[in-house]
């Protein structure tokens, strides 16, 4: 991973260098920068458009007690888009540029959240270095090792006996509380 953003950090800089060295060969210094200019200021006024509209839908939705996972997902490919796009270059305005749309951000979405499902899916317990319980796409499995536990059955207001060694003072009730 740590190659893999050095090899960024080192690709980016080069590919918009050359990238203006093309367009300003072909336009001219002045509409190149104009260009670069532009890019910006119409790419975070589409950004904070649709900001806008991220937070009223997102608003909505926790009103009716939804989580907003997608409009928060919506809200983060934003801010990484006013980001690139306030980044002089056309390479990062063209990928600012991609994640202001909606269609764009869907897939990202839908690619993201399925392999949060797929890591999400998949559980394992050990003990002593013994697999004891796996979870994943092919069901629950229980393998070797035993957890040993005791249990007391209560029967309506019943206390846990004063000799339970895991008993530690009786819970506070209602009646005992001290509001002032």
């Amino acid at each position: 991973m740590p190659l893999l953003i050095l090899a960024i950090v080192i690709a980016v800089p080069l590919i918009e260098v050359g990238l203006f060295i093309e367009v300003g060969g072909a336009l001219g210094l002045w509409p190149t920068l104009g260009l670069s200019v532009l890019t910006a200021v119409l790419g975070l006024w589409l950004v904070r458009l649709q900001g806008f509209a991220v937070v009223t839908q997102a608003r909505s939705q926790l009103d009716r007690g939804e989580l907003p996972a997608r409009e928060l997902f919506d809200g983060i490919c934003l801010a990484l888009a006013g980001g690139m796009l306030l980044l002089p270059g056309f390479a990062t305005d063209a990928l600012g540029a991609l994640l202001l749309l909606p269609p764009v951000r869907g897939w990202l979405f839908a690619r993201s959240r399925l392999r949060a499902e797929r890591l999400r899916m998949r559980t394992r317990v050990y003990r002593d270095g013994e697999e004891i319980y796996r979870s994943g796409p092919e069901g629950q499995q229980r393998r070797g090792g035993t957890i040993e536990g005791e249990w007391v059955e209560l029967d309506g207001e019943a206390e846990p006996p004063a000799n339970d060694p895991g008993r530690r003072g009786d819970p506070p009730r209602l009646s005992d509380r001290n509001d002032s």
